[in-house]
């Protein structure tokens, strides 16, 4: 599986889907859920007070570069995070992230 897999290329942006699973030991994607056709990404933030998704946003930016946002999903583990920005690029730098 490949981030093209579990995105959508928009104009301007790319919406990824993801996984994520808080209070881990360390931050980092991880790898694809097959079944639900998501990116697993690992945070170490708990999921309280949107902190996890905090968390999410700045992971995205640091990789990527580009303004990131929690866009669905806001209270769930399955979250749509939406990367503004080129979307060839974007994927990219992500397909690179991956562990």
């Amino acid at each position: 599986m490949r981030v093209a897999d579990v995105s959508r290329r928009k104009e301007g942006r790319l919406e990824l889907d993801i996984m994520v699973s808080p209070r881990s030991n360390r931050s980092g994607l991880e790898g694809f859920d097959e079944w639900r056709k998501r990116a697993i990404l690992r945070v170490k933030s708990p999921p309280l007070d949107g902190r996890a998704n905090k968390e999410v946003e700045s992971y995205f930016k640091d990789i990527t570069g580009c303004k990131s946002s929690v866009t669905a999903g806001m209270t769930s583990h399955q979250k749509t995070v939406t990367i503004t920005g080129d979307p060839d690029a974007i994927i990219v730098a992500l397909e690179k992230a991956i562990q």
